[in-house]
């Protein structure tokens, strides 16, 4: 009935202005810019500057001693990689340092060091195109565990510190970096366990090469040695209890590893956007060409037994740098020191590079810094640039007697560093959740 009383021209469906209407308008894609990194500070369990950390590398240095923020006595583990010497309140004052959880108390120490090494006037840079991409995979646990332990022991009288909920949340160190040097660019915090400063890095590598920023700070900071980060730790079996030889406890793919060892602090890295930084003259220490993501789909704590999501993240990441196995000299691995992590990420290795795995350099540099967590891929992204820089494949330290179900192909370099040409290396996180997160850097070349 209806087609009975309007007549439409078959012509109306089919005028320019129907489709100029119906169709979007599309930008040209922009072509990606490059990105290096122009700045990095560290704050690790071997050393509170990026030298002191480079040197604990490169002389197999472990950061394992007796826990001393807290009395472990009665935990199953009694020891971690502590940070040596930090004094918050010598740094920021009394009154700064208490409105700060320690995990941000150490970014902001950090950040103040990378920022002093990217030589940037902070007079005169663009701060509205300078961003801050921080993460923690716990935030502030210490903070948290005060407040409860305080509710508790005052007959649940609700008193809580005004600064609690700002000190805890993981994104506070991001904001508190921003506040402090006034960078108004793209700034939030990226949260996904063990694998959350990769995630960082690859987020401020993808917002730069898309033109959304010039510079953006990134990295992680984690203070996890508390007594319910060690006793979780503990009851997941995950931690190693060898208190009769801490600094020998970290050992990635020896037969004899039971278990993690905790660490803490932090490390930075000033990602710019190549012609801004060619424009003021920069140091580059080298130049982030992919990331890759992925996820395990398998278990909330236990790695893919055989490396699956592992794997995609490698094969993401090197397509995204447009680069083949054979490329990467070094590999950085996630290599935690426990029983069955290890032995995955080994058969996700030998799998994925096949006949390159003989040519291929590895190092677990957890077995010096331990777990540093949600900071672990920053420090870690750190010693592979350093790595590119110096010519020297950090250890594998306190590996004596390797586990016969790791391939005996791949090159470890076990208890000392040595001296190898680095061009492109690779680092791996993997975090809780089965997150996956893979970082590459190249030596830089006009």
């Amino acid at each position: 009935m209806w087609g009975k009383h309007v007549q439409l021209s078959p012509q109306f469906f089919f005028t320019p202005d129907f489709f100029r209407n119906l169709v979007p308008k599309f930008h040209p894609m922009k072509e990606l810019k490059r990105v290096v990194i122009t700045g990095l500070g560290a704050l690790t369990p071997i050393g509170n500057t990026l030298e002191e950390y480079w040197k604990g590398l490169e002389e197999g240095k472990s950061g394992a001693g007796p826990i001393s923020l807290f009395d472990a006595t009665h935990h199953k583990t009694q020891f971690a990689c502590e940070v040596k010497g930090f004094d918050a309140q010598e740094i920021f004052g009394r009154k700064e340092a208490r409105k700060m959880d320690r995990f941000a108390q150490m970014a902001m120490s950090c950040v103040e060091e990378c920022i002093g090494d990217t030589g940037i006037d902070l007079e005169s840079v663009d701060k509205n195109r300078i961003g801050v991409i921080w993460a923690s995979g716990i935030g502030g646990l210490g903070s948290l565990e005060a407040e409860v332990i305080n509710f508790s022991e005052n007959n649940q009288v609700p008193r809580f510190n005004p600064f609690f909920i700002p000190k805890m949340i993981a994104d506070i160190a991001a904001g508190h970096i921003s506040i402090k040097y006034g960078f108004r660019g793209p700034n939030f915090a990226t949260v996904s366990a063990c694998a959350s400063s990769t995630n960082a890095i690859a987020d401020a590598f993808n917002y730069l090469r898309l033109g959304k920023a010039n510079m953006i700070l990134t990295g992680g900071s984690e203070a996890s040695i508390t007594h319910s980060g060690v006793g979780g730790f503990n009851a997941m079996k995950a931690l190693s209890q060898n208190n009769e030889n801490a600094s020998g406890a970290s050992r990635p793919f020896d037969a004899n590893r039971d278990g993690f060892v905790l660490g803490e602090g932090a490390g930075a890295l000033m990602l710019e956007e190549l012609e801004h930084a060619k424009a003021r003259g920069a140091k580059i220490y080298g130049e982030v060409v992919g990331s890759g993501l992925a996820a395990d789909a398998h278990h909330i704590t236990a790695t893919h037994p055989e490396g699956l999501g592992a794997m995609l993240a490698m094969q993401n990441a090197l397509e995204d740098a447009g680069l083949n196995k054979e490329d990467i000299d070094y590999l950085n691995v996630h290599a935690t020191s426990t029983p069955v992590g290890d032995i995955s990420e080994a058969k996700a290795i030998e799998e994925f590079f096949g006949e390159h795995v003989d040519n291929l350099h590895i190092s677990a540099t957890k077995s010096m810094t331990g777990h540093l967590l949600g900071a672990a891929g920053a420090i870690e992204s750190i010693a592979a640039l350093l790595a590119i820089n110096k010519g020297i494949i950090p250890p594998t330290i306190n590996l004596e007697d390797r586990d016969e179900r790791i391939s005996k192909r791949l090159n470890l370099t076990p208890n000392k560093s040595i001296k190898a040409e680095v061009n492109i290396a690779m680092s791996n996180t993997f975090g809780f959740g089965g997150h996956n997160a893979i970082a590459i850097f190249k030596k830089y070349a006009e």
